[in-house]
């Protein structure tokens, strides 16, 4: 086994992924399949946190449009981040892994607050660190949400998991002459429009030189592979 090319990243884990082939809510099997990618993930010796995003659960883009306001809509979501991140945090602990919950909205009877000195102390224990709650404002992505998080621990690389192998020109679900780019640099992302990740994300990492890796999580064993050089994925660096 390759020695890992990072040793502290966060991933970026899309809620819709964890909905499996329901429409909405969580699909235990492929929560317990991903919670167990995720511990291999850190026995190759890497510190992992994850940013879970909530669109499994509630879309507040999607309810603003239909009346609420964005701030309140956005609210919501940030407290679907957090149902994700406790079924997370219990299918890893099913597992025998320790993990930890830092959520960016105060509520000490559920979870942790999040600060950088306890995302540093639990990663340094061996545990899973759990970011819930987005920024903690609204208009801000969970994308957003992992580059920041990722710049305040010192991650070496943000792990976008998503349901494509890297980023492409077009969605190749829908354009099958989409082109796929192994590398692009943060500008590139930027101005090319895609949208694997929104742009605050990419101006964020530009700003701290931060790589992202995107990747499809459908594939067993893909956190593991993208660390150890392996896996299948578009590089943003640069």
């Amino acid at each position: 086994m390759s020695e890992p090319a990072y040793r502290r990243v966060v991933v970026k884990l899309s809620g819709e992924y964890l909905a499996g082939s329901q429409p909405f809510g969580i699909d235990q099997p492929t929560l317990d399949r991903v919670a167990g990618d995720i511990i291999a993930a850190s026995e190759l010796g890497v510190e992992i946190a994850v940013v879970v995003g909530g669109g499994n659960i509630f879309r507040g883009v999607d309810v603003s449009s239909r009346g609420v306001s964005r701030p309140t809509g956005d609210t919501m979501g940030m407290l679907a981040t957090v149902m994700n991140c406790l079924a997370l945090d219990s299918a890893l602990g099913r597992k025998g892994k320790p993990s930890r919950i830092l959520s960016a909205l105060a509520m000490p009877q559920v979870c942790e607050l999040f600060t950088r000195g306890a995302a540093m102390r639990y990663l340094a224990e061996g545990r899973i660190v759990l970011l819930a709650g987005g920024t903690g404002n609204p208009f801000f992505t969970t994308d957003t949400t992992a580059v920041l998080r990722a710049g305040e621990i010192g991650a070496q690389a943000v792990l976008k998991a998503t349901n494509v192998d890297g980023v492409y020109s077009a969605d190749p679900k829908i354009d099958k002459t989409a082109k796929r780019f192994d590398r692009l640099t943060h500008s590139q992302a930027v101005t090319g429009g895609y949208k694997v990740m929104d742009a605050t994300a990419f101006a964020l990492a530009r700003e701290t030189s931060l790589p992202i890796i995107v990747f499809s999580i459908a594939e067993p064993g893909s956190i593991g592979a993208i660390l150890s050089g392996t896996g299948k994925g578009t590089i943003v660096a640069g």
